[in-house]
C-alpha cells in the first residue's frame, strides 16, 4: 500500500459580485459561514460586505486577504472580556485541552520539531526562535475596523459608480 498525499486544497471558491462586477473569491469553509453570519446580522447580503470592503481596502492588498482581514477585525470589535472569560480564554492549558492536545504531547513535537531543524539544512539552522515582536504588525492597519453603521444600499450604488 502506498501512502497518498491529500493535494487536494480546502479552500472553496465562489462567485459574488462586488461593486457590480462578477468575481471568484476563495475561502476556507469557515471564513464563508463567517461571512454568512455577517450578512444576516447586518441584514444584508455577502455581496455587499465585500463590496464595502473592496472600497476600503488598500489597493495593493487582495480581495481575499482584506476579507480575512475584516472578518478578524469585525469579530475583534466584539468581543467583550466577558466573552473570552465565557469562552474559556486567558488559561493556555485550556487552549490545549480544546484542541485535544495535552502538554506533554505538544512539548514532545515542538522538540522533534527543533531536532528536526538541526539535522536540516544548514541554511535551516540559523533560524532564529519566533518572539513576541515577530507576531506584531501594522499589516492590519491598512484596513481601519468596521464601522457598525447601516449603509442603505443606494450609497453603494453611488459610490461604485464613481470609481
Amino acid at each position: 500500500m502506498t501512502d497518498e498525499i491529500d493535494t487536494s486544497s480546502t479552500l472553496v471558491s465562489r462567485n459574488i459580485t462586488v461593486l457590480g462586477r462578477r468575481t471568484s473569491v476563495r475561502l476556507e469553509p469557515e471564513m464563508w459561514s463567517s461571512l454568512r453570519e455577517i450578512a444576516k446580522r447586518e441584514s444584508c447580503k455577502i455581496h455587499d460586505i465585500c463590496s464595502l470592503i473592496q472600497l476600503r481596502k488598500n489597493p495593493r492588498t487582495s480581495l481575499t486577504a482584506a476579507i480575512r482581514v475584516f472578518l478578524m477585525l469585525y469579530y475583534r470589535a466584539a468581543s467583550t472580556e466577558e466573552g473570552h472569560v465565557k469562552a474559556g480564554h486567558g488559561n493556555f492549558n485550556q487552549m490545549i485541552s480544546r484542541a485535544r492536545m495535552n502538554c506533554e504531547t505538544l512539548d514532545t513535537l515542538k522538540a522533534q520539531g527543533r531536532e528536526s531543524r538541526v539535522q536540516g539544512s544548514p541554511e535551516k539552522q540559523n533560524v532564529a526562535e519566533d518572539t513576541e515582536e515577530d507576531y506584531e504588525t501594522d499589516s492590519v492597519s491598512a484596513m481601519p475596523a468596521p464601522e457598525v453603521t447601516n449603509i442603505p444600499k443606494s450609497d453603494l450604488s453611488q459610490r461604485a459608480a464613481t470609481i
